[in-house]
């Protein structure tokens, strides 16, 4: 591949690469372990954060429980305790509940 090739190739995948880091940016949140946190929408199933993890219908949590941050796992998924159990949570779904201490300094 030429340089001239290599460069309007670049432009087009720097591009895609700059969108695809963008979602991911806006889609990922973090949470501190123990903060609690609010289901804003419904995933299509619901996984139990338990050893061997079972898939479960998303009617066993409702949109506005409030839940607990147990841990972080990968993928971008939460093990967050609500009150009918331990749930994985993928980041998209919940919004911290406590206001972040950055947004009040700043403020």
């Amino acid at each position: 591949m030429f340089y001239g090739e290599a460069t309007n190739l670049g432009s087009y995948s720097s591009l895609c690469l700059l969108s695809l880091v963008t979602r991911l940016i806006t889609m990922s949140q973090e949470f501190i372990i123990g903060s609690k946190v609010r289901v804003v929408s419904l995933p299509p199933y619901v996984k139990t954060a338990d050893p061997m993890p079972m898939l479960r219908p998303p009617d066993i949590i409702q949109i506005g429980e409030e839940g607990i941050v147990l841990d972080r796992r990968p993928g971008g998924y939460w093990g967050i305790r609500f009150s009918r159990g331990a749930f994985l949570i993928d980041s998209q779904y919940i919004e911290s509940v406590e206001p972040n201490p950055e947004s009040e300094i700043s403020s």
